[in-house]
């Protein structure tokens, strides 16, 4: 089969189209053939060479896929070959065929193409864990997202809507605040004129949000916390922005704030198969009747996956970039 990838790290110009064995399908398995699949900045931060894939992964990358199950494991009851489904996946989504567990995949509804069936499962399993089931998210609650128009942050703000909190999101231009109104954010603040804290702040009428989903970390984390109402909760979910912070631990004590946070892919098979579990249940109906849909912005070849990455990394994407592989 053909799929993406690269003999050294480096810049997105590394990546490039090899030709692979197909994976074998294990007892607790599905072999997808891989119509579209998602990418992401994890995908980036491997092949820079600072994201090792997890013991026993693929090396190739690509955490997301839609397609259609071409085999089952031995131990596999509730696929059969034929269905169209999203995957979430340890890795080996860049290419023709891949192997997702089963019970990370979610059925594809008819009506929903398969590139935006793929654009789904990461954003939506991260959003979902980190701010529902960590972050404790209610409705009526408020929320405020760093990244309002990336893949992360417009499906908080989807999630957020269908679920009766209100969003407030942070954006580098004023056109990608315009964006995220559109995809349904209550407040966008454009980060480089003002300053998100007090903006937050005014919003709110001086009580702060409820919940900050946070991907920038290094200092932007003190902010954060000035931006929470008493008892409010901190999810930290990437460090685009450093990894290390100095924080007044007096202030957090003082207001009673919580700090938290995770990274999806080392988790467990269990673990992620509960996860999907959950979303199936109180989610993917939201898909199922059109409420929710991804925001799309680019399909690029498996051939232009350096291009996929060049685009990830400019920062200039509004929603979710996939990679074509096949048909569908």
């Amino acid at each position: 089969m053909r799929a993406a990838g690269f003999a050294e790290p480096g810049g997105p110009e590394v990546l490039g189209v090899q030709t692979v064995d197909v994976p074998g399908c294990g007892p607790q398995d599905v072999l997808i053939r891989v119509a579209h699949a998602g990418v992401n900045r994890p995908d980036c931060i491997q092949r820079a060479g600072h994201y090792p894939a997890p013991h026993g992964a693929s090396p190739i990358l690509g955490l997301e896929v839609a397609g259609e199950i071409v085999a089952i494991g031995d131990d596999v009851t509730q696929w059969s070959v034929g269905d169209r489904v999203a995957a979430l996946t340890p890795g080996g989504g860049y290419a023709e065929y891949c192997i997702a567990p089963a019970g990370h995949c979610l059925a594809v509804p008819d009506d929903l193409p398969l590139a935006e069936a793929a654009a789904l499962p990461e954003t939506m399993f991260t959003v979902w864990h980190n701010v529902f089931q960590r972050g404790c998210a209610k409705p009526g609650e408020t929320l405020l997202v760093h990244g309002g128009t990336s893949g992360i942050g417009t499906m908080a703000i989807m999630l957020a809507k269908a679920f009766g909190m209100t969003s407030i999101v942070t954006c580098g231009s004023d056109d990608k605040c315009e964006a995220a109104l559109e995809v349904g954010a209550d407040h966008a603040i454009n980060y480089k004129t003002a300053d998100f804290v007090e903006e937050v702040k005014r919003i709110t009428g001086g009580e702060g949000a409820d919940i900050v989903l946070d991907m920038v970390s290094g200092d932007y984390v003190p902010r954060n916390l000035q931006c929470l109402h008493e008892g409010g909760r901190h999810v930290t979910i990437a460090v685009l922005g450093g990894a290390k912070t100095s924080l007044n631990m007096a202030y957090l004590m003082s207001r009673r704030l919580v700090m938290t946070g995770s990274t999806l892919r080392p988790r467990s098979d269990r673990f992620k198969t509960a996860l999907c579990a959950e979303i199936a249940e109180h989610v993917w109906p939201l898909v199922a009747d059109g409420t929710i849909r991804p925001v799309m912005d680019r399909s690029f070849p498996l051939d232009d996956a350096a291009g996929a990455h060049e685009r990830m990394e400019a920062g200039d994407h509004i929603g979710k970039i996939v990679l074509d592989i096949g048909a569908g």
